[in-house]
């Protein structure tokens, strides 16, 4: 019975999409409120509240409210990224995100649980960065929790506390996985083959009409497609169902269960794209391009399409 049971669990979290579990751990890219207050004292599971500017959030924010036990982390301000050949929000060196884990008291046998506030799918890519960091760094037992802390809090009666929570160091070692990560030679090569370039970016930002600040030339990498960040979020925070995602990628002309890199302007809402097929979806075969159009717009012999738009 026992072993039927969780052969049910399994289905269902394949068929809703809410999760897909980590057979090996058990553990699933998404959890939902139900779960978080029902593991949120144990001692193996560890939240990590990562709310910052992007959402309005700040460690005061955290101070006036959290969820009981979260330890807190800025996204922007912690170390989360750095600057990496004068292209910002990089991967910083591995023996740097060690440190900054296991100062949060995160061991490698922590189940580390992530909360964004959930407002946006803006917001939700702070989420899903810290998460496929995690994945990069070898650590698998990490969820991200649905509709974040604004799904928490949209009933008053879950638990909130208020202060400081501060963290037990613990020893973290990384085990770094590179075929996660793509650099713009990945890319380069990617360029009229079978690999589907996915630009997470908005579709205004895709065609060329607008560019980020820091990027030195507007328009996409030729041959790219747009799955604009907004798309894989609804009410603010929780993500598409499994066939939401799998319709948006097939409108996109996205093979769902083929190579592809997905990317944006620094790295931030193309792991939004990462998450929805590599975690819900089950593709392996998805990579992030972390200097994204930042890096690759700044690379004078690298070519950049513009898009002209059709009414």
């Amino acid at each position: 019975m026992r072993t039927l049971t969780a052969i049910a669990v399994l289905v269902l979290w394949t068929v809703t999409g809410v999760a897909r579990a980590d057979a090996a751990s058990g553990v699933t890219p998404l959890v939902d409120v139900a779960w978080v207050k029902a593991n949120a004292g144990r001692a193996d599971v560890a939240i990590l509240d990562i709310r910052n500017k992007l959402d309005g959030g700040s460690e005061k924010t955290y101070r006036q409210g959290h969820i009981p036990g979260a330890v807190y982390s800025d996204y922007l301000k912690a170390g989360w990224r750095s600057k990496v050949d004068g292209v910002p929000g990089q991967l910083p060196a591995v023996g740097s995100l060690e440190g900054l884990v296991g100062n949060l008291g995160i061991g490698n046998d922590s189940h580390v649980v992530i909360i964004a506030a959930g407002v946006s799918a803006l917001d939700m890519g702070s989420a899903t960065r810290i998460y496929w960091t995690f994945k990069v760094l070898g650590h698998d037992k990490v969820s991200i929790l649905d509709g974040g802390y604004r799904a928490y809090t949209a009933d008053a009666g879950n638990p909130v506390e208020t202060g400081w929570n501060e963290p037990s160091p613990q020893i973290f070692s990384a085990s770094f996985r590179p075929e996660m990560v793509a650099d713009y030679r990945d890319v380069q090569a990617a360029v009229g083959s079978r690999t589907a370039l996915i630009d997470m970016r908005p579709p205004a930002q895709y065609r060329g009409e607008k560019a980020h600040k820091a990027a030195k030339r507007p328009g996409t990498i030729p041959g790219a497609v747009n799955v604009p960040e907004s798309q894989v979020t609804v009410d603010g925070g929780k993500f598409v169902s499994a066939d939401g995602l799998r319709d948006l990628l097939k409108t996109a002309g996205v093979d769902a269960e083929g190579e592809s890199i997905a990317f944006c302007n620094t790295g931030h809402w193309a792991t939004l794209g990462w998450f929805a097929e590599s975690e819900i979806l089950g593709n392996k075969k998805v990579r992030v391009y972390d200097g994204s159009m930042v890096d690759w717009s700044a690379r004078e012999d690298l070519p950049v399409e513009r898009k002209t738009q059709t009414n």
